[in-house]
């Protein structure tokens, strides 16, 4: 196995170890799936690099946005700007209501605390 993929493994299963408290604490919390746990840090740590230090911040990350935001309301945000990527009148119909704006709005205010929380902190 190359040098490269020994690390992706390695980061792989640090995410998932670093993933499996913070889980446990926020169930009774905010009840987001392990899997979509998984998701976010991976999506976060591409974006941020694929270094310890990035998985750190981006479980931080993911627990802040835990605590602000139930996972109904995460996973409604999710959707509607998943939607809004589309073309047609479909899209255009998830990008020019109130209430889905309001909807991801409240998901970028929670996205912003996180980052304050953990990656200026």
């Amino acid at each position: 196995m190359s040098r490269r993929r020994v690390e992706r493994a390695a980061l792989a299963a640090l995410a998932l170890a670093a993933l499996a408290l913070p889980v446990r604490a926020a169930e009774s919390e905010n009840d987001y799936p392990t899997d979509a746990r998984v998701d976010y840090v991976f999506a976060c740590m591409a974006a941020n690099g694929q270094t310890r230090e990035s998985l750190q911040k981006c479980a931080c990350s993911l627990d802040q946005l835990a605590a602000i935001l139930p996972y109904d309301k995460y996973v409604q945000a999710s959707t509607i700007l998943s939607m809004r990527q589309g073309i047609g009148q479909r899209s255009n119909e998830f990008r020019q209501t109130k209430i889905f704006d309001d909807k991801v709005a409240d998901l970028r205010r929670a996205q912003a605390e996180a980052e304050i929380r953990c990656y200026r902190g």
